[in-house]
């Protein structure tokens, strides 16, 4: 199964989705990740905020306590007022697509469940949004009403 979409909106207000790649490479590099080697960098695009929000990958030495890239830019959204992502860019492996793990996914829908995704893919970049990569997350009623 292609998740992959070449039909994804993205509007020229937007950066390119190669820019917004580029910031989240900057973020890989500043990743903390000696445990497993896998540095990861995520950019998010937030609506009213100019600037994407970029983050890394953290990781403990207590496994469990470790955060993925794309749940810190959510954190960091929330915590400088955001709270809708527009689109995120995620990268890990150069030109490898770096998928979100399920509970990035889950966490992401909390605030956007349709946001486009864009990852590295080869010399290139795919696209996809987290509704066709996660179409059945977890929402209260409330949020369900308010989509």
């Amino acid at each position: 199964m292609n998740i992959f979409r070449d039909d994804v909106q993205w509007p020229e207000t937007w950066p390119t989705r190669e820019e917004l790649l580029d910031a989240a490479r900057r973020a890989r590099a500043r990743s903390y990740s000696p445990y497993s080697g896998f540095p990861v960098g995520a950019a998010l695009l937030v609506e009213g905020m100019e600037e994407p929000l970029l983050a890394c990958n953290v990781e403990n030495g207590s496994y469990g306590l470790s955060i993925c890239a794309e749940r810190s830019a959510a954190v960091a959204m929330i915590a400088r007022g955001g709270r809708r992502p527009l689109a995120v860019a995620i990268v890990g492996e150069p030109g490898e697509p770096c998928l979100p793990c399920g509970a990035c996914r889950q966490f992401l829908a909390e605030f956007n469940p349709g946001m486009v995704m864009v990852f590295e893919k080869g010399d290139g970049h795919a696209t996809t949004t987290l509704a066709d990569l996660f179409p059945a997350p977890f929402l209260l009623e409330e949020q369900k009403t308010a989509e």
